[in-house]
């Protein structure tokens, strides 16, 4: 019973963050309502027994990118977003959207049915740390796709330096 209410309450409370997030006026208040959500989110990561997602949300997602959103939010000039109207008339057809949407999440998922078990099961990873088995996969069965996706972060550098070098 104590675990349902653990998930009831991460599940409503990531709710409504999302939704304070996107109907705040200031931009700064919605990226410091979503640094809570963050948190939140770390949380149900540390319920379902997962510490090293959680560790890696609260740095990677709470501390670099909720940064970068500061920062990119600051170098704009948002005076003229704050004071304009928020929602306009649209926003009965994204009701109904967002309903329909809902609703076929819903039937989708009442349809999804549990396969069989693969080699990572609760005991294997029990015997082995969280941080071992992720590395285990990552660094034998999905090397391919992590060399590649580190060879397109260093071209990203590359071009984020090239692109800030001053013409002398």
């Amino acid at each position: 019973m104590l675990p349902k209410l653990f998930f009831g309450y991460f599940a409503i409370v990531m709710i409504s963050l999302s939704l304070v997030v996107i109907t705040r006026r200031n931009p700064v208040h919605s990226v410091l309502w979503m640094l809570v959500l963050f948190f939140h989110i770390a949380g149900l990561y540390l319920f379902l027994n997962a510490e090293f997602i959680a560790a890696v949300q609260i740095i990677l997602y709470a501390g670099a990118i909720l940064v970068l959103f500061l920062f990119v939010i600051m170098m704009l000039n948002l005076k003229e977003e704050i004071t304009a109207e928020r929602f306009i008339g649209e926003w009965p057809i994204g009701v109904a959207l967002a309903i329909s949407i809902l609703m076929l999440i819903f039937f989708s998922i009442s349809k999804i049915t549990a396969g069989p078990q693969g080699q990572h099961t609760i005991e294997a990873i029990k015997a082995e740390t969280h941080t071992k088995a992720i590395g285990k996969v990552l660094y034998t069965e999905y090397l391919f796709p992590f060399e590649i996706a580190s060879l397109i972060l260093l071209i990203a550098i590359v071009g984020a330096i090239v692109l800030a070098k001053k013409r002398g």
